[in-house]
C-alpha cells in the first residue's frame, strides 16, 4: 500500500486510483465529508487543495449532482432568466437529444476531459434517427426501423453547437465551485469542411425584387436585402418603431414560434442596437405603400385584430415565419433563382456592401453584428476588382430598374 505523502493525512489509495476528504460545512449548517477521486495521487492532492481552500470560503455541497441533474438546473435558473426564448429552446433541445443520453447520469465532478471526447467522437459517427428511434415513431417505417440504417449523423456543426452548449454549463459549475476545470475546453472536434456560406449577386437580388414587386409584403424582401433586416425583426416590426418622414427604422421588436407559442418582444438593448437605422428612400417608398395597402385590408375585411405589426395577414394578424420562409422560397421557384433561405438573403446585403467597398466598420453597423469578426468573415469572402466594377455599375440601376 503507499504511503501517504507529509500534510496529506486524508488522502489514500482507492480502488484503481486514490481518494481523499475535507471535512466541510454543508448549506445546510450540518459538518460532514466531502471525498474526491482521481487516477493519480498528484491529481487527488489538486482536487484535495481546492476542497480545502472551497470550504475556507463557505458552505460545500456534499453531494455530487449527475450531468443531467445539474444542466436542468442550469437551464432553468441561468439560461431561461437570462437569454431569449429561441436560445433557450435550443440549448434545451441539445440537452435533452444529444447531451443527457450519452452522460448524464455521470457525476458532474467525475466528468473527465476522455468522457467529453468519447461522447463527441460518438455524437459524430452515431446514426440519430437509430439512436434517437426516430423512424420508429413514422408509419409506415422507411429506414432505420426496418434494419436499414440511413447514418444520420449529425453534422460537425451540430456536434460543435452540442459542444458549446455543455462547455457553456460547465463554465457556470466552475463558477458554482462544483468542478475545478472545464474539462470541456480540453475536447478537439474534427475540423471538417465549413460549409461556405450562400448569398446572391446584385442582378440576382435586383430580379428577385422585380419578381416580387406586386407581391403584397414586397416592402419586407426589400428590407431583408437592402437593410440586412433578421426574419424574426421583419415579422416584428411596429408602425410606432418607424419614422417614414425622417426615414429612420428601429429593429427593436422580433417575432419567433418557441415550444408552439408566437412570441412578440422587444429585443435585448445592446450597443448595436441602441441607434436607429436610415433608410434608403427605395426603402421609404416600399413602405408608405405597405401602408396604404394594409389600410384597405383594414377596410375590407369582416374581422381585423388590431396590432400594430406592419407586415400581417390580409385580416391583421400576424404572419407565421415559417409562412414567410415557404412565401420566400415560392417566389424563387417561379423566378427560377437559386434557392437560398431568408438568413442567406440578410447576408447577399452584407456581400453587396463588401463588393461597393464598404468600410467593414460601416458594415458592422448596418448589419448590427455583435461581433468584428463576423463582419470580416463575409469581408475576407470580396470579390476581385472587375467584379466589383460590375456590380458597382448593377447596383447603380438597382433603384431605378425596382
Amino acid at each position: 500500500m503507499s504511503k501517504r505523502g507529509n500534510g496529506e493525512g486524508s488522502i489514500y489509495p482507492h480502488g484503481n486510483g486514490f481518494a481523499a476528504y475535507v471535512w466541510v460545512i454543508t448549506p445546510a449548517g450540518q459538518k460532514k465529508r466531502k471525498y474526491v477521486y482521481g487516477k493519480t495521487r498528484e491529481e487527488v492532492h489538486g482536487k484535495w487543495l481546492a476542497l480545502h481552500q472551497a470550504a475556507a470560503r463557505g458552505a460545500v455541497e456534499t453531494k455530487s449532482k449527475s450531468v443531467e441533474q445539474y444542466l436542468h438546473a442550469w437551464l432553468e435558473e441561468v439560461i431561461r432568466p437570462n437569454r431569449e426564448p429561441k436560445t433557450y429552446d435550443g440549448y434545451e433541445r441539445f440537452t435533452r437529444l444529444h447531451i443527457v443520453p450519452w452522460i448524464g447520469k455521470k457525476k458532474l465532478d467525475r466528468l473527465s476531459a476522455r468522457d467529453i471526447q468519447q461522447w463527441a467522437n460518438k455524437l459524430a459517427s452515431v446514426c440519430q434517427c437509430c439512436h434517437q428511434g426516430i423512424d420508429e415513431k413514422r408509419s409506415p417505417y422507411q429506414c432505420c426501423a426496418k434494419g436499414e440504417c440511413c447514418r444520420k449523423v449529425l453534422s460537425a456543426r451540430a456536434v460543435s453547437d452540442a459542444r458549446t452548449v455543455l462547455r457553456s454549463a460547465l463554465s457556470q459549475a466552475v463558477t458554482d465551485e462544483l468542478v475545478s476545470v472545464n474539462r470541456a475546453m480540453q475536447v478537439r472536434l474534427p475540423s471538417g469542411r465549413k460549409r461556405r456560406k450562400k448569398s446572391w449577386g446584385t442582378d440576382e437580388a435586383r430580379r428577385f425584387l422585380e419578381h416580387v414587386r406586386p407581391d403584397p409584403h414586397y416592402a419586407a424582401y426589400l428590407l431583408v436585402l437592402a437593410m440586412g433586416l433578421r426574419k424574426g425583426e421583419i415579422l416584428g416590426l411596429t408602425w410606432d418603431s418607424l419614422d417614414l418622414d425622417e426615414g429612420v427604422l428601429e429593429p427593436v421588436w422580433q417575432l419567433q414560434r418557441v415550444r408552439g407559442e408566437l412570441i412578440h418582444k422587444k429585443k435585448a438593448k445592446t450597443e448595436e442596437s441602441e441607434n436607429a437605422l436610415p433608410m434608403p428612400d427605395l426603402c421609404i417608398k416600399a413602405l408608405r405603400e405597405r401602408r396604404e395597402r394594409q389600410q384597405r385590408d383594414r377596410a375590407n375585411a369582416n374581422v381585423w385584430h388590431d396590432s400594430d405589426l406592419v407586415f400581417t395577414t390580409r385580416f391583421g394578424t400576424a404572419i407565421e415565419p415559417r409562412n414567410f420562409h415557404r412565401y420566400f422560397v415560392n417566389h424563387l421557384e417561379s423566378a427560377n433563382l437559386p434557392r437560398i433561405s431568408v438568413h442567406d438573403a440578410r447576408r447577399t446585403c452584407s456581400s453587396l456592401l463588401v463588393d461597393l467597398d464598404v468600410h467593414p466598420r460601416v458594415i458592422m453597423a448596418i448589419m448590427r453584428h455583435s461581433d468584428f469578426n463576423l463582419t470580416m468573415e463575409v469581408y475576407a469572402q470580396a470579390s476581385d476588382k472587375a467584379t466589383r466594377e460590375a456590380l458597382r455599375k448593377l447596383s447603380e440601376s438597382f433603384e431605378t430598374e425596382t
